[in-house]
């Protein structure tokens, strides 16, 4: 189990990350990706992350029949990247769509949190992994030329945890 500070530190990570891409296992065997907006701006206590996607589309029918997915995160301009390990399933929570519907949500299901067809995927966090850069570019790009003319390797670019959230 990780700590409040660990939950707190990764999902501060994720939430400026306007984007992560969702992975997940088609019928065939093959890994499909779809970028998915994260819903929840804080962590929860089930520590589980929430997007909408269409009913009748392509993540909720294979979620359906294999739940284990991956989120990825980067957020380049802050040099943080977030890995997430997670069970995936939808929830029929008209509450819970109704708190988590934004202005950005209705480009995409323009009939609001009641639409039939919203659908509300949620990832609940098996497991994380971060690397966050808190050097300057200048700094790093230093690092890097040093390592490369030393033959050392590289080190000391930043914080890089795993966790096991559940």
């Amino acid at each position: 189990m990780t700590t409040t500070n660990e939950h707190d530190k990764l999902f501060d990570l994720i939430k400026d990350t306007r984007f992560g891409m969702l992975t997940h296992r088609h019928s065939d065997g093959q890994l499909h990706s779809h970028p998915l907006t994260t819903q929840n701006k804080k962590v929860d206590e089930a520590s589980t992350l929430y997007f909408f996607v269409p009913k009748d589309g392509d993540i909720a029918r294979h979620v359906a029949s294999d739940g284990s997915v991956n989120v990825a995160y980067a957020n380049t301009d802050a040099d943080s990247y977030v890995s997430v390990t997670g069970q995936a399933s939808l929830l029929e929570d008209q509450a819970k769509k109704n708190e988590l519907f934004n202005p950005a949500a209705k480009a995409w299901f323009p009939k609001g949190p009641t639409d039939p067809n919203v659908g509300l995927l949620a990832v609940k966090i098996l497991d994380a992994e971060y690397w966050d850069v808190t050097d300057s570019k200048m700094v790093q790009l230093f690092k890097i030329a040093k390592a490369a003319m030393t033959g050392e390797p590289l080190k000391d670019l930043g914080e890089h945890k795993k966790l096991n959230v559940t």
